[in-house]
């Protein structure tokens, strides 16, 4: 995999309050993450650690994720609920006088 490929993955610098250092993560790999004393170290990290785990995937055969910014969205997804949410939820959207997908996704923007 080439360098810019693992540039686009999605990763993130958060403290641990449990380790007491910053832990590097990639939400493409939700297994790997990086302790260290320092954002930028936690970050530089977590990017080795991720172009390792690549370099090792290939060697092996394996397909690495697609990075997240590269994949294409639809815009539509299915969530379940009880029925009683979504009996609610179809009462509430009735009363605003909208349906019940604008009624949600005005709830989950």
């Amino acid at each position: 995999m080439s360098r810019r490929r693992i540039d686009r993955y999605t990763y993130r610098v958060t403290w641990s309050e449990e380790d007491r250092e910053f832990i590097g993560l990639c939400a493409e790999f939700p297994s790997l993450s990086w302790l260290a004393p320092s954002p930028e170290k936690a970050l530089g990290g977590i990017r080795r650690v991720v172009a390792r785990t690549v370099r090792e995937m290939s060697a092996a055969g394996e397909q690495s994720p697609e990075p997240l910014a590269s994949r294409q969205f639809s815009g539509k997804f299915v969530v379940r609920v009880p029925p009683e949410t979504h009996r609610r939820l179809t009462l509430l959207a009735a009363e605003a006088g909208v349906s019940l997908n604008r009624l949600v996704a005005s709830k989950l923007s």
